[in-house]
């Protein structure tokens, strides 16, 4: 098991998107705003999905990689934490996934 962590993620994509590096593919997403960046998150769920099915285990790994990269990107760009939703998790954890969704309010 590594040590690399969610966190250090979320630490390094906060550095490059405010690196002002051209180079940088963070820092480029930042700049393109929430839609560019939701948008990739959207692709890369996708594909995530696609490898899932076709049972391609190194596509698998490849893809769910991008689909978390793109999700921190999309949560700093909206300013929201990453210990925000570990928090919301560890309150669901105490009771079935079927009763929490059913005490969810209906949107």
């Amino acid at each position: 098991m590594t040590g690399f962590s969610l966190s250090d993620l979320e630490t390094i994509v906060s550095e490059r998107a405010h690196s002002g590096d051209p180079d940088s593919w963070t820092a480029k997403l930042y700049a393109r705003g929430i839609e560019k960046a939701a948008q990739k998150l959207g692709e890369e769920a996708v594909e995530t999905v696609i490898a899932a099915i076709k049972g391609d285990k190194q596509a698998l790994v490849s893809e769910s990689a991008d689909l978390i990269y793109h999700w921190l990107v999309v949560l700093g760009i909206s300013g929201v934490p990453l210990d925000d939703v570990l928090r919301e998790l560890e309150s669901r954890t105490g009771r079935s996934g079927i009763a929490e969704k059913a005490s969810r309010s209906k949107r």
